[in-house]
């Protein structure tokens, strides 16, 4: 059975694909079911289903608080 990620609000993640804007950085801003991200460069706002985000997710940043 795979492993869930461990996601919180204000995660930083980096995809593996960039966005078309050239952003590769996304900060999680809804966690549940499903996953909320923003665009750290446009704004643009997603919200994927946590299966899918899991196969494209490269690397999970925690900000220290």
């Amino acid at each position: 059975m795979p492993e869930i990620l461990d996601l919180h609000l204000g995660d930083i993640l980096t995809l593996k694909k960039p966005h078309p804007c050239g952003g590769s950085q996304w900060e999680v801003v809804r966690v549940g079911m499903d996953i909320g991200i923003v665009c750290s460069t446009c704004n643009h706002r997603v919200t994927l289903v946590r299966s899918e985000l899991e196969r494209r997710v490269k690397r999970i940043e925690t900000p220290q608080a």
